[in-house]
């Protein structure tokens, strides 16, 4: 499989239990692309709070562990705020496969958040092919991109 990432290195998933089936099926999906992925949780239906898996996917992204993350919860939107915490992580919400592209194109995002209340099992697996196989465009982009980290920003 061609990608923009380094699949040599592991891809990074967690979610809360809201996001658990969803989770269980793209490892599934992972496995049948043959590629390496380090599961941070949950591990079940049972209620958990969302920064406990947040966090360690985010710092394995952000210390370059691995190759990306992949994020699940019920509106993505904790995990994704819990995530962007982390310097050097772009973590993006993707509820559709074109929001997918567009999250890598132009923002470089390196972690995928999926809603799971509000997206249908087959598209989980599309958006997660579609931000594996697609390049960030640069240009104007990387300009912006580049503004993104506080530390980069003037007192």
């Amino acid at each position: 499989m061609t990608s923009p990432f380094d699949l040599r290195k592991p891809i990074a998933i967690g979610s809360d239990h809201a996001g658990f089936p969803y989770k269980e099926d793209l490892i599934s999906f992972l496995e049948g692309k043959s590629l390496a992925f380090k599961d941070f949780g949950t591990h079940s239906i049972d209620s958990v709070d969302y920064p406990d898996f947040a966090h360690p996917v985010a710092k394995s992204v952000e210390q370059g562990e691995s190759a990306f993350g992949i994020l699940l919860c019920g509106s993505a939107n904790g995990v994704a705020i819990t995530a962007n915490k982390h310097q050097g992580v772009r973590a993006a919400i993707c509820w559709g496969e074109e929001l997918a592209k567009l999250a890598r194109q132009h923002n470089d995002a390196n972690i995928i958040c999926i809603p799971a209340r509000f997206v249908r099992e087959g598209d989980v697996e599309k958006m997660v092919n579609i931000f594996i196989g697609t390049t960030f465009e640069g240009g104007r982009h990387a300009d912006r991109v580049n503004k993104i980290s506080c530390a980069t920003q003037a007192g």
